[in-house]
């Protein structure tokens, strides 16, 4: 593995997310200073007649829009030119804008949803809305987790029924072993956009499936696709996946009741006509934002620590471990994995042990007796 480029590849990247994290942070706090939030909140609600409802929907449109062209350049860089500079991407940039607008759009369509759910909570419970809104939330994504495969996925990418069907019942019978009932086993098209590959159990209930990528079904023996399922299979087994959901409850619950917080501050403060008063929405923004910047070294341990029992399952389940130990190796030098990240780094950064530990903890295990 060439680690001096895997390095530079990715600190280029958590570059690039550094400065846009500051830079809007510092523009949602520059709106607040210069009462330019709530200039834009009067123009919404002159477009509008002043309808609260309507006014909260063309404010996020436009601040959306707006901060979606700001960032578009590193938004460009980051998930464009940097991926082609390191070989990783085949996308077309045509391709990628169109990408990039869906992304967009469906962000939007959330943000406007969450903004009028949170606003109308607001106005009916002004000290308790932050509680109705992480129900809200918490009951959004686990139907979001349910859904994702056959609502959300198709928007992006191509899928179609596994055609390997040796490969196909040779996955179907390990899901049936770690008891988890899978819809089917399909191939997602992955090579009209990167070189990485990738594989996942996606889904809940009726909509769980096998994800392959096709950049996965051409470089990868059998064994090592099979091992790497396995680990998947590993998360359904220790119900790691509710466990996700219920950290993102509590993330949120946390979250939103800082924003209740500081928004009861900041309406004297900044002049706010009341707590409903969209102008408001930056100080939600940034007071969740900091919550959460506070707690992801928490949430990226634990996750890790997931990963890691996942790994230890699938090698447990397969009893392969050069098989597990190849796939590992491939896998880095596919996707430009980082071999020896920096504690800092792994804190903020990594939700999975790096590719070196989980090689040299499959090279020390051994088969239970």
């Amino acid at each position: 593995m060439n680690e001096d480029k895997a390095t530079r590849y990715h600190r280029l990247g958590r570059r690039v997310a550094f400065i846009s994290l500051i830079c809007s942070a510092g523009a949602l706090a520059a709106l607040l200073a210069t009462g330019a939030s709530a200039g834009l909140r009067a123009f919404a609600a002159s477009v509008v007649g002043g309808n609260p409802a309507l006014t909260v929907a063309v404010y996020v449109a436009l601040l959306s829009a707006a901060f979606d062209v700001a960032f578009l350049p590193v938004s460009f860089y980051r998930s464009y030119l940097l991926e082609h500079r390191y070989q990783l991407s085949t996308q077309s940039a045509p391709h990628w804008l169109k990408d990039h607008l869906k992304s967009a759009l469906v962000g939007l369509l959330f943000a406007e949803a969450g903004a009028l759910f949170v606003y109308s909570a607001i106005t009916r419970s002004p000290g308790s809305w932050w509680l109705a809104a992480g129900i809200a939330y918490s009951l959004v994504l686990v139907v979001l987790v349910k859904l994702a495969p056959v609502v959300l996925l198709p928007l992006f990418y191509r899928c179609k029924p596994l055609e390997k069907a040796e490969l196909r019942d040779r996955l179907a019978v390990l899901a049936s072993k770690a008891g988890a009932r899978i819809s089917g086993v399909y191939e997602l098209t992955l090579s009209d956009r990167t070189r990485k590959a990738n594989a996942a159990l996606a889904g809940m209930g009726q909509t769980r499936r096998i994800l392959l990528s096709d950049t996965l079904l051409a470089d990868y023996s059998d064994d090592e696709i099979e091992v790497i399922l396995a680990h998947e299979l590993g998360h359904h087994v220790h119900r790691d996946i509710w466990s996700s959901i219920l950290y993102d409850m509590a993330l949120a619950f946390a979250a939103l009741f800082a924003a209740r917080q500081a928004l009861d501050w900041a309406v004297p403060v900044l002049g706010l006509s009341g707590r409903a008063d969209v102008a408001g929405l930056p100080v939600l923004l940034l007071a969740a934002g900091a919550v959460e910047f506070a707690v992801r070294p928490l949430l990226n341990a634990l996750s890790r620590a997931h990963e890691r029992r996942a790994d230890d399952y699938a090698l447990t389940m397969t009893a392969n471990a050069p098989a597990f130990i190849s796939a590992m190796r491939r896998l880095g030098q596919q996707n430009l994995a980082e071999e020896n990240p920096s504690r800092l780094v792994k804190a903020l950064f990594y939700t999975h042990p790096p590719v070196k530990e989980r090689v040299r903890a499959a090279q020390n295990w051994a088969p239970a007796a």
